[in-house]
């Protein structure tokens, strides 16, 4: 991919909902609510800048440590942004897609998961990969198994074997990260997908960060001369 290229595969950590309340005296659950908003305007900037796969970091599996009442409410949240949104993904024939480990998550925030990814399965737009009750390394053990649960022989094991097994084999690798709220980790965020994903980084937290701001990572991304680990002769 060469520079002034836009990248095909963008994924989001979407960090800040708790800190963007708590800042302006309200209660967490404002931030995760104002961070749904801003998550709508990001999918459609996205469609419009000809983004193929945007990747959005929902739900880690780190995240079932935070309070039951704060967890809670995010399971009701999540149910309710695939519902309130559900005809904007019509409308503008966006694919939605899971990733994440299926156990555990409630059986109706499943069934909503479910519908919406029948419902679009078809669409051949902008694809959403929501990322629920997601772990990188989860994932991975996830692929190993089901990979020995087929009878593979371990030694014969190869990348593309194991790719062909994660939550979405078919998608491409994320070609840039863009993480808000200031901290620079990658949080077991795409761990396998994005081995040699660009990051952006920004102290903006998520209910803050605008459509411009992700054209802003894009035109960034746009300047990176992508080596995969070789060298550029003329540097």
């Amino acid at each position: 991919m060469a520079p002034g290229t836009i990248p095909r595969h963008v994924g989001i950590i979407m960090d800040g909902n708790g800190r963007w309340a708590e800042s302006r005296g309200l209660k967490r659950s404002k931030g995760h609510r104002e961070g749904v908003t801003s998550a709508k305007a990001i999918v459609k900037k996205a469609a419009d800048l000809g983004l193929s796969y945007l990747s959005l970091y929902v739900f880690s599996t780190e995240n079932w440590k935070r309070t039951q009442d704060e967890v809670s409410f995010l399971m009701i949240l999540i149910k309710q942004y695939l519902k309130q949104e559900y005809q904007f993904y019509i409308d503008n024939r966006i694919r939605v897609i899971h990733s994440g480990r299926r156990k555990d998550l409630p059986a109706d925030v499943l069934k909503d998961i479910d519908m919406v990814v029948e419902q679009t399965k078809d669409f051949t737009g902008l694809t959403v990969n929501l990322l629920i009750n997601y772990g990188g390394r989860d994932e991975i053990v996830r692929s190993v198994k089901k990979l020995l649960d087929e009878g593979v022989n371990p030694s014969d094991l190869t990348e593309e074997m194991l790719d062909r097994r994660m939550d979405n084999g078919p998608l491409p690798p994320v070609d840039l990260i863009i993480r808000t709220g200031g901290d620079q980790r990658s949080s077991n965020f795409l761990l396998w997908s994005g081995a040699y994903s660009e990051y952006y980084f920004t102290e903006k937290l998520w209910p803050d960060f605008t459509p411009d701001d992700l054209q802003e990572a894009v035109e960034d991304f746009e300047k990176r001369n992508r080596r995969w680990g070789g060298y550029d002769a003329h540097e």
